[in-house]
């Protein structure tokens, strides 16, 4: 579909990652003249230095534990000594390859939406940008954005998605070397010794699950009563338990005041007075909007307290023809919620058909070792009456596939609404629970019933049998 203006729409977009790159194409799919500002790659951090290099890193770790763990399923390892005797040889790791790989693979999904864009019509602009009011931009083309070389570009709608960057603590500054944040992990050379991770949030528990894996010794110091605080308790119960079998260091209810870097390591001190020693730290302690300093307030765009742009349902700021999309908002952080705003946000300023997002329809997941997927209501808010559900949980270990493939651990929880028996939600800890969390995906958006959802043919043996298994076990009597 095309639209036909007087003149082209005009829509500027500040920022690459999800968010700005689905605003852009959507905007050059409906006719408009679109400019994307972007000041280290199409893709952003999300591409270049987050989600895919993060994710690569994880399938390496799975690809590691698969190794170790196959003697389950009767497979066997086995080189031969001097004197002819069976030696089982030891799981090595090249980092080096490893981040080599991951960085490349990174570089080339920029590259590959680069080109899309480039296809699509999109004027690609590199620079740091900045608001001029509510007209356009101001784009700063020097290296570093320093210089007098300033590009203006005018624009009808503007949409924002600047993303977020690593909180640094003054009492542990990272210095890229020893104390890192999860940008930096990818300079490695060789697997850490020992990693201290502090934050047993998403982003702490995936690298504590992937380096684990990969063969470091692992501290992850927790400030709360279990790792991933806020997720499914039983699923955080579960990955902790995994944890600590594959003898990771949990430290629960323990805050790191400073982390300081040694002679040849670094030496985390906690609250308490006990100190860990390591050979590096990774600060994983949450995320602050890039949102400072690039004009927003003086476009009357308001800001949260932590400096989030407000949106609404339709990525729609306090200003009308200013959008904003992906983690600089008061949305979800999530790759996925981004695109759909962006994309949401262009169709809104040009008047095609939107569907405002619902939050509640948004499929999450966590990579760790098995990784935890969830979808709509909570447990929680089901036990403290928000919501009002039945609750069903059914055992991985009971699953065939999952007896012939050694999987121990892992579950599907559905909640359904009481009465209707209505698929409000449901949570999936599972090897790849992020494929198999798109059934029930389609069951909270559709909003299919459990008996709609156990009538759906699922192949016998499957991980995906275990929900329709639920659903069945949920059956509403009429």
């Amino acid at each position: 579909m095309s639209y036909e203006f007087e003149r082209k729409q005009r829509i500027a977009v500040l920022g690459g990652g999800p968010g700005g790159y689905e605003a852009a194409i959507a905007g050059a799919q409906l006719g408009a003249d679109v400019t994307l500002v972007e000041r280290v790659g199409v893709g952003g951090s999300a591409v270049i230095t987050d989600v895919v290099p993060s994710k690569t890193l994880i399938a390496t770790a799975e690809a590691t534990n698969a190794i170790r763990e196959a003697s389950d399923l009767g497979v066997q390892f086995f080189s031969r000594s001097e004197s002819g005797k069976p030696v089982r040889p030891e799981v090595a790791v090249n980092l080096g390859a490893v981040n080599k790989r991951l960085l490349g693979l990174a570089r080339q999904q920029s590259e590959d939406m680069r080109s899309n864009l480039i296809r699509a019509g999109v004027r690609i602009v590199a620079g740091e940008g900045r608001l001029d009011g509510t007209n356009g931009l101001i784009v700063s083309t020097a290296p570093g954005g320093q210089g007098t070389d300033f590009d203006q570009i005018e624009a009808d709608t503007i949409v924002v998605s600047v993303g977020a960057s690593p909180r640094v603590l003054d009492s542990a500054k990272p210095d890229g070397e020893r104390i890192m944040t999860w940008t930096q992990l990818y300079d490695l050379e060789t697997i850490p010794e020992h990693l201290i991770v502090v934050g047993s949030g998403v982003t702490g528990a995936e690298f504590a699950s992937a380096y684990r894996a990969l063969g470091s010794k692992v501290t992850l110091i927790s400030s709360r009563d279990q790792v991933l605080p806020g997720e499914d308790a039983d699923a955080a119960a579960v990955i902790e338990n995994v944890f600590k079998r594959n003898g990771m260091t949990v430290l629960s209810k323990s805050r790191a005041e400073s982390v300081v870097r040694t002679e040849d390591g670094v030496v985390a001190t906690l609250s308490d007075g006990r100190t860990v020693e390591g050979s590096h730290c990774l600060m994983a302690v949450g995320s602050i909007p890039n949102t400072a300093g690039i004009g927003l307030e003086e476009a009357g765009v308001q800001l949260t307290e932590s400096g989030h742009i407000r949106v609404n349902r339709v990525a729609r700021t306090s200003m009308p023809n200013i959008y904003a999309a992906g983690d600089c908002t008061s949305s979800l952080p999530l790759a996925s919620v981004a695109s759909m705003q962006g994309r949401t946000a262009v169709f809104h300023a040009l008047g095609d058909a939107v569907n405002p997002i619902e939050l509640r329809n948004v499929a999450a997941n966590i990579f760790t070792q098995p990784e935890i997927a969830t979808i709509g209501w909570t447990q929680l808010q089901i036990e403290e009456g928000i919501a009002q559900g039945d609750i069903y949980k059914l055992p991985l270990s009971s699953n065939p596939r999952a007896k012939m493939m050694g999987i121990k651990d892992g579950f599907v929880k559905l909640f359904a609404r009481t009465g209707s028996g209505t698929v409000i939600g449901g949570v999936i800890v599972a090897p790849k629970a992020s494929e198999l969390i798109f059934p029930l995906a389609l069951a909270v958006e559709q909003r299919l019933t459990v008996d709609q959802v156990a009538r759906a043919f699922t192949v016998y043996p499957s991980l995906s049998g275990s929900i329709t298994d639920a659903a069945r076990a949920m059956h509403i009597v009429l």
